[in-house]
């Protein structure tokens, strides 16, 4: 899908959840690596601890990152995404010791709506390696988290 499309009625509003998928350029699995998915966890959790959103459920694949959270006052869903993918490539970069993209441009994203079962987008998201076929139970897999634990 164009990075335009991406971006028609892309609205973003304070104290609205989300479940964003953002995705590596050209899908390489930086996140195969524990510490390159660490790096990004620890930027997510900051961006929770500036107040910027509320994390509720994540999980880092090897090729892309799945996240549902409730979006604070202070910015906007476009600048909180890329608060994080710029965070992270400085600090990916570095420890892999190169220079180049890391996350594809754009991302996707949802804004749930009232009647939408939040627990069940928070299910579906830290089963995706199961799904994928990367561990027998989730507690198997290391890059995933929810606010119900």
């Amino acid at each position: 899908m164009p990075r335009d499309d991406l971006l028609k009625g892309r609205f973003s509003q304070a104290h609205q959840s989300y479940h964003v998928t953002l995705r590596t350029d050209n899908r390489l699995a930086w996140f195969r690596d524990i510490h390159c998915g660490r790096i990004v966890v620890r930027q997510m959790r900051r961006l929770h601890e500036e107040r910027k959103l509320d994390s509720i459920a994540w999980v880092v694949m090897p090729d892309h990152l799945h996240w549902l959270f409730q979006l604070g006052e202070a910015k906007s869903l476009s600048n909180v995404i890329k608060d994080l993918k710029g965070r992270t490539a400085i600090e990916l970069n570095a420890y892999l010791q190169r220079k180049g993209t890391i996350w594809q441009r754009g991302f996707y994203d949802h804004g749930l709506r009232k009647d939408e079962d939040i627990k069940k987008i928070a299910r579906y998201i830290v089963a995706n390696p199961l799904r994928a076929g990367l561990v027998e139970q989730i507690a198997d897999y290391p890059l995933w988290d929810a606010i119900w634990l």
